[in-house]
């Protein structure tokens, strides 16, 4: 989208819209995406029911959301990289990987939370 010099409410509205439209094409196009905000609204609920304080239950919430804000940064990476093209090229690949990754990183952090937090006595 081009730079529209909106400023103060109607900046924050545009860019509301533009974080509307985000959403919907990481849930269009991306299934990894699909998969994990499914499993946000099944595991949500049992957030608040198992967390025992409310700082329990921010933090497994937090966790979850956690996982969809790395998923979208990576499938973001991933349509740059598609943009330039199909070709394989070391840093395209690796761009994607190190995106990967991330995920990976957020799911264990989330798990490690959701361990340690519904274990505690």
């Amino acid at each position: 989208m081009a730079k529209t010099g909106a400023t103060g409410i109607t900046r924050i509205i545009n860019a509301a819209g533009y974080s509307w439209l985000g959403f919907k094409a990481a849930y269009k196009h991306e299934a990894a995406f699909r998969q994990e905000l499914w499993l946000c609204i099944l595991l949500i609920p049992a957030a608040l029911y198992f967390g025992e304080t409310l700082l329990d239950k921010a933090i497994l919430i937090s966790s979850l959301l956690f996982v969809l804000v790395v998923e979208l940064i990576n499938s973001a990476i991933e349509a740059v990289v598609d943009r330039f093209g199909d070709e394989l090229h070391e840093l395209s690949g690796r761009a994607k990987d190190m995106g990967s990754t991330a995920v990976f990183i957020a799911i264990t952090i989330t798990i490690i939370i959701w361990i340690s937090v519904l274990s505690n006595p």
